[in-house]
C-alpha cells in the first residue's frame, strides 16, 4: 500500500495482488480490467494495468497515447492513488529476458536485426506466452526500493491489473508451464515457467471473468471456470457487464410476452402524453415490448446460470453512450461499492 493509503476497505479479494480479467470477445473485458485497476488505486494506491494483446484497448479507454513497453502513468485516482499502463511486448521481453539471462547487451540488438527474436517468438508459441507472462510477474515481484528484500520490503505496486486474453484463449495462456514442457524441461525459460506458474496459481493470484446476460459469453464463462478449476487456477469473481434496466412492470412483462398487450391500452396511454397514436407507431410500441419481453426473460435465465455458479459476483450497468473516463469511474465506484475493490 501507497504511503499516502487511507483506511484499508473490507473487500472480496483482501491479499490478492494480481487480478486476471479475462471474458469472451465484446462483453467488455478491457473496460471493466480499467475500471478495476482504478478502484485498486483509490486511497493512494499504485496499480499497475498490463495488457498483452497489442490492441492498445487500454489507451483508447484512458484517451491517453498508445501504450509503450515502458510503464506510463495514465490515471489520477481519488485521494493521491495512480493507475499505470504498460503494453507488454513478447519481442521487447525477450530481449529483456536475454539480457538478464545471459548478458547479452548489444547482442540482443543484433539478434533482432537478423529476425532471431521473430522467429524465437512466433515458432515456440508456449516460449512467447512465458515471456508475456513473465513481464508480469516481474511487476507483481518488484520492489519500490530495488535493493530492499524480504516480506517487509514495500512493492513498487500495491495490485497489477492484467487485461488478458479473451476466454477461448486464456487457460492456455496462464498454463504456461505445460505450453513449454516439450520445448524446455531444463534451463532458465524452464525455471522462470516454474516460477510463474506458483505465482499463478498461489493466493495472491484470481482470474476474473467478465460477461454479458446472453447465451454465448454466459456458456463461455461456465466453460472457463470449468478449465480454470481442472488447471488449478485460482478463480475470482464474475462482473455481469452491460446489465440493462427492466422498464415494464412484471404483469406488462408476461403480456408483452405473449404479444397480448391490449392495443386500445397503448392508444390511451400515447394520448394521455399527447402523442399520436397512428397504426405505425403502436405497432413499433408492441413490437418494442415483445422484444424487450424476450431480452429480459434470456437475461434472467442467464442470471440464474452465472448464480449457480457459486462464485462473488458483481454488476454493471449499460451505458448506452459508452464508455469514456467518466465513465471508467463510474464503474470504479459500482465495483467498490459491491465489495470487489
Amino acid at each position: 500500500m501507497g504511503p499516502d493509503a487511507g483506511p484499508v476497505r473490507d473487500t472480496d479479494w483482501d491479499g490478492v495482488r494480481l487480478h486476471i480479467v479475462t471474458g469472451k470477445g465484446g462483453t467488455g473485458k478491457t473496460t471493466v480490467a480499467a475500471a478495476l485497476a482504478f478502484a485498486l488505486a483509490s486511497e493512494g494506491r499504485r496499480v499497475l494495468l498490463a495488457e498483452v494483446e497489442g490492441r492498445q484497448g487500454i489507451s483508447q479507454t484512458f484517451d491517453v497515447a498508445p501504450l509503450a513497453v515502458t510503464e506510463a502513468r495514465i490515471a489520477h485516482a481519488p485521494h493521491g492513488g495512480e493507475v499505470f499502463g504498460l503494453s507488454v511486448d513478447a519481442k521487447a521481453a525477450l530481449i529483456e529476458y536475454l539480457q538478464m539471462y545471459y548478458k547479452l547487451g548489444r547482442a540482443g540488438g543484433v539478434l533482432e536485426k537478423f529476425g532471431a527474436i521473430d522467429f524465437a517468438t512466433t515458432i515456440a508459441p508456449g516460449v512467447r506466452d512465458v515471456l508475456l507472462t513473465g513481464k508480469v510477474y516481474e511487476a507483481v515481484g518488484r520492489r519500490r526500493d530495488h535493493k530492499a528484500k524480504g516480506p517487509g520490503a514495500a512493492p513498487a505496486y500495491d495490485a497489477v491489473v492484467l487485461d488478458a486474453p479473451p476466454t477461448g484463449r486464456v487457460v492456455r495462456f496462464l498454463n504456461v508451464n505445460h505450453e513449454v514442457a516439450g520445448l524446455a524441461r531444463v534451463g532458465p525459460i524452464r525455471a522462470q515457467a516454474d516460477s510463474i506458474t506458483a505465482m499463478l496459481k498461489s493466493p495472491q493470484t484470481v482470474v476474473h471473468l467478465v460477461t454479458l446476460l446472453e447465451e454465448m459469453p454466459v456458456q463461455e464463462t461456465v466453460d472457463t471456470i470449468a478449465d480454470l478449476r481442472a488447471t488449478n487456477l485460482p478463480i475470482g469473481g464474475i462482473v455481469v457487464n452491460q446489465v440493462r434496466e427492466e422498464i415494464l412492470a412484471l404483469d406488462v412483462l408476461e403480456l408483452a410476452a405473449r404479444a397480448a398487450i391490449p392495443r386500445d391500452d397503448v392508444v390511451a396511454d400515447l394520448r394521455r402524453v399527447h402523442v399520436r397514436a397512428t397504426g405505425a407507431v403502436v405497432d413499433g410500441l408492441l413490437l418494442e415490448a415483445r422484444d424487450h419481453a424476450e431480452r429480459v426473460a434470456l437475461e434472467r435465465d442467464g442470471s440464474k446460470v452465472v448464480a449457480g455458479l457459486g462464485r462473488p459476483t458483481y454488476r454493471l450497468p449499460s451505458m448506452s453512450e459508452g464508455v469514456d473516463a467518466n465513465g471508467i469511474r463510474e464503474m470504479a465506484e459500482a465495483l467498490m461499492a459491491q465489495g470487489m475493490a
